[in-house]
């Protein structure tokens, strides 16, 4: 198991827009993708909004997979190409990052034998 933490920038003039297409239609999209998204959150960080979401994966080759299926999915590039001509970009920066459990996380299951 693996998780991802992705952190996107995000403008205060567009975060409702960028808020509803992803809770209207990216979680709804990428879970037809195989996503298993664990929690979502908003915070801000110096002069900058940021939406933050946790997934879980059971490994890179399964990440990768979904990512590309969510990416060419042609619902999601229209509805992508609609909110772009009406709002401009609804993202700014975005960081990956992919989480590997220490030996002793509390989030591994529990070890018997040792």
């Amino acid at each position: 198991m693996i998780n991802q933490l992705r952190i996107y920038e995000i403008f205060e003039e567009t975060k409702a827009a960028f808020h509803a297409r992803f809770r209207d239609h990216a979680q709804r999209i990428m879970t037809t993708h195989g996503f298993s998204i664990l929690a979502m959150w908003e915070t801000r960080r110096n002069d900058r909004t940021e939406f933050v979401y946790l997934l879980a994966w059971s490994d890179d080759a399964a990440k990768d997979a979904a990512w590309a299926a969510f990416m060419a999915d042609e619902e999601w590039q229209e509805i992508k190409r609609e909110t772009a001509a009406t709002h401009g970009d609804l993202v700014g920066e975005i960081e990956d990052r992919v989480l590997q459990a220490s030996d002793y996380s509390a989030a591994l299951p529990a070890r018997t034998g040792t």
